[in-house]
């Protein structure tokens, strides 16, 4: 099932479970019963609780949010330093190009079609990837330069190469889910506890007030699966792609 739908089938069953509370409690009502005699202290707590569950949430969007703009940004880093790598080689002796080039490319393509789905499935980066970006390293580094034009081109290659392998520590880093579970308890907390005071307020079975219901019941469902699926920059719906490595390695 797509995440999409279970997000409507979840936000569905939100608004019917608040309608269904609210027109079973309504039925229990007496016909002399005033929901203008709310008393003006549980309007000020409705007000204040849902002000600071609306400052929770904005924090909590916020923070993933950020998270996965700093993963994407390590993708585009990665590819761009292999990219620079790959074209400050030209210099080097037509073998020499070759092999580094030939490590580079597959590297990338092990990357795309292969580590992307594993750090979805494991939530860490994989051992032949490391090995991979050790062995350009190695053929980067090991090999002394043997001209002038050679020796400008070395060290801006082993530096990319640094670079790269930096981007990549920081993407590991970025697998999996990034707040933790009391965080998580807090949301879902302060979302029944929000949810829960529009009973205090005696709502009563008009339309515009079960429509108004269920459309926060539905806006708060939405902004916590938002939450969710930003948690984990490589492994939901609107995840982190590597598109950056087939942009600059298109072959």
């Amino acid at each position: 099932m797509s995440e999409w739908v279970a997000l409507l089938i979840a936000m569905a069953g939100v608004c019917a479970v608040v309608l269904a509370v609210v027109v079973l409690r309504q039925r229990r009502v007496g016909e002399d019963d005033d929901p203008t005699e709310t008393p003006d202290v549980i309007e000020y707590m409705t007000m204040m609780i849902g002000v600071v569950y609306a400052i929770v949430l904005g924090l909590a969007i916020a923070g993933v949010w950020e998270a996965r703009g700093a993963a994407q940004a390590d993708a585009l880093r990665e590819a761009q330093s292999l990219h620079e790598v790959s074209a400050r080689a030209e210099v080097l002796p037509a073998a020499d190009r070759d092999k580094v080039r030939s490590q580079v490319d597959a590297y990338v393509s092990y990357v795309v079609d292969t580590e992307w789905s594993y750090m979805e499935k494991h939530e860490e980066l994989s051992p032949e990837g490391t090995a991979l970006l050790d062995q350009l390293r190695q053929t980067v580094t090991e090999r002394a330069p043997q001209s002038e034009l050679e020796n400008q081109a070395y060290q801006p290659m082993v530096e990319r190469v640094a670079t790269a392998d930096e981007a990549r520590n920081s993407r590991g880093q970025s697998v999996g889910p990034a707040l933790p579970g009391v965080v998580w308890f807090g949301l879902v907390a302060g979302a029944v506890v929000t949810v829960g005071m529009l009973f205090a307020l005696q709502i009563r079975r008009s339309p515009r007030e079960l429509m108004l219901a269920a459309a926060f019941s539905a806006l708060i469902g939405f902004l916590l699966f938002l939450i969710w699926d930003f948690d984990n920059p490589f492994g939901r719906g609107i995840a982190v792609t590597a598109q950056p490595f087939l942009d600059l390695f298109p072959g």
